[in-house]
């Protein structure tokens, strides 16, 4: 710590690189400071820095950290106790550019692993961003040493000290998590793909805020008898809810009355959320991918012949390429780019989805003749998909009664609550025929593997590799802008941040063999066993920004390259 003083006081004047002295480590009384990478300008990226607090100075309990998904949780936890302690106490230093910034990786309703911080045994370890303070491109030495040395002291201090509402927060945390635990082991069991507690709060705040929407309007959900389900839980009372089986379901109802709010809540359900924010036990099957349909996308070789054959010109459909998708197209691309991944339930909004291929009904059957027409509309692939792939569907439909006829359930929302309106469903569907007739063949079709080529995936600007995060749903990586706004299941601008590291850790062990799921899958499980820091180019040093992604959104990520390169695959 004196040292670090010292360093302060003689740099104190010079310029802006002499805050480069800084690197190193230092010991303080009660933790240890790791300063990694400092900024070369106050403009540039925050420094970065560690703090390590060891674990005898906090009261460690070994069994917080007994699991995966517990440590992950108590991680999350202190990652929210730093970000409250910083909001009260960074320093408001009169600077240049970033100066006087201490901040933390900002965690958002969903408990993910993360890499801002790292709990072992033997210690906590927080990584934090800092603006060196500058007036203009000089160094401030006191305000640095203001920050260093008395106000990250007292940050530590702070959060290392677990008063008794610390201990009560972090035992509910514990058990919620065990909780959300349990019941998805019953979900596996049981064979559902979602379940929705009673009392869950699922409108948001606004289309901008992932937060509860709160107030005397807001109604609490609650399960139609026919679909309620009782899970015993470890801790606390038994939770009831919703159960959503394994099959197609549909979500009907009149405009405004929650059928996309069910939906989205569902899309969301393959993350734990923190107690509070009213989704805690809404839990969907963690191979649940939302699709869309994404006019304008790039596909590559992509097998969509189970939903379009027979185009003009004889074109290919089992190894499909186009540089501009039509709605239709992208659409069948991305669910079997998703069941190309392992998906094993999609969730299908009408609203984002192109009609043609959601439906054909009889009468322009009668006058388009299917020869005339390459699309099968999803109505008579959904039920193949489930019967011989074993892929459940939860499609929110408005406007096609068609789908009563192929559905297993039928939920109808009014005002926000469901009802089990299968039976009647049925009955309608019985008197009233559609007319129409099954198209596509007897069976689904074929599912084809493809292994990304190296060429395809390098991101090489001004002659080296970089890919960075440009926001929740954007990658520009190399020199090509990746975009990411159909990827409605992405949540976190950390976890974008780990999809561009590892495309580029798949693209240095692409080599037309190894298949697209397996590489991810690889990564995946480099990142299980070592940590997200295995993907940092600060490796061992600070990669204090990282969120675990989904195989599903790495994917979708890398089939968004407009420079991708495939071969095509084994058929499965």
């Amino acid at each position: 710590m004196e040292r670090l003083r010292s360093i302060l006081t003689r740099i104190d004047g010079k310029g802006y690189k002499a805050y480069k002295d800084l690197t190193g480590e230092y010991r303080f009384p009660h933790f240890q400071l790791f300063v990694d990478y400092v900024q070369g300008d106050p403009f540039a990226s925050p420094s970065r820095i560690r703090v390590r607090i060891p674990s005898a100075r906090i009261s460690w309990k070994p069994e917080w950290m007994a699991s995966t998904f517990r440590r992950t949780a108590l991680e999350d936890w202190f990652v929210r106790k730093w970000v409250r302690q910083l909001d009260r106490s960074a320093p408001r230093v009169s600077g240049t550019g970033k100066s006087g910034l201490i901040a933390i990786d900002r965690p958002g309703q969903a408990i993910l692993q993360r890499t801002a911080v790292v709990v072992t045994p033997e210690w906590l370890e927080a990584r934090l961003h800092i603006g060196l303070p500058a007036r203009g491109r000089t160094v401030m030495g006191k305000a640095a040493t203001e920050m260093l040395c008395t106000v990250l002291p007292q940050c530590v201090q702070q959060v290392a000290t677990l008063s008794e509402a610390d201990l009560r927060a972090i035992e509910q945390r514990m058990c919620l998590v065990d909780n959300q635990q349990a019941i998805r082991q019953a979900m596996r069991e049981r064979g559902w793909v979602a379940f929705v507690a009673d009392g869950a709060i699922l409108p948001r705040e606004s289309g901008i805020s992932d937060r509860p929407l709160r107030g005397e309007q807001v109604i609490p959900f609650a399960a139609p008898p026919s679909l309620r389900q009782t899970v015993p839980v470890p801790h606390g009372e038994s939770i009831s809810g919703m159960a959503i089986p394994r099959g197609i379901t549909l979500i009907v109802g009149g405009g405004y009355h929650g059928k996309s709010t069910l939906l989205q809540a569902m899309e969301r359900g393959v993350y734990n959320h923190i107690e509070g924010d009213g989704r805690e036990y809404v839990l969907t099957d963690p191979d649940t991918v939302k699709v869309r349909a994404e006019d304008g996308r790039r596909v590559e070789r992509v097998n969509i012949s189970p939903f379009i054959n027979q185009l003009p010109l004889m074109r290919d459909t089992a190894r499909f390429s186009t540089e501009d998708a039509s709605g239709s197209t992208s659409q069948a691309a991305n669910i079997m780019e998703s069941l190309e991944m392992g998906c094993r339930c999609l969730l299908i909004d009408e609203d984002t989805s192109a009609t043609n291929f959601m439906i054909r009904d009889a009468r322009m059957q009668a006058l388009v003749a299917k020869g005339k027409e390459p699309i099968t509309p999803f109505i008579d692939k959904v039920r193949q998909l489930y019967e011989e792939k074993g892929v459940s569907s939860v499609l929110v439909i408005g406007g096609s009664g068609d789908y009563f006829d192929v559905a297993d359930l039928v939920i109808m929302m009014d005002q926000y609550l469901p009802h089990d309106v299968t039976a009647k469903a049925k009955e309608i569907a019985g008197n009233q025929q559609s007319g129409r007739v099954r198209e596509g063949g007897a069976t689904f079709g074929e599912i084809t593997a493809r292994s990304p080529l190296a060429k395809g995936l390098e991101a090489n600007r001004k002659g080296r590799e970089k890919a960075e995060a440009k926001g929740l749903h954007a990658i520009l990586y190399g020199t090509q802008a990746v975009d990411l706004s159909a990827s409605e299941q992405l949540v976190d601008t950390s976890q974008t941040r780990a999809i561009a590291l590892m495309m580029c850790w798949i693209g240095e062990r692409a080599d037309g063999r190894a298949s697209l799921r397996q590489l991810i899958e690889a990564g995946l499980k480099e990142v299980e066993a070592h940590g997200l820091d295995v993907l940092s180019p600060f490796r061992g040093k600070h990669p204090g920004d990282l969120a675990l992604p989904r195989k599903y959104e790495i994917a979708q990520a890398i089939n968004r390259l407009r420079s991708l390169r495939v071969k095509g695959g084994d058929k499965g």
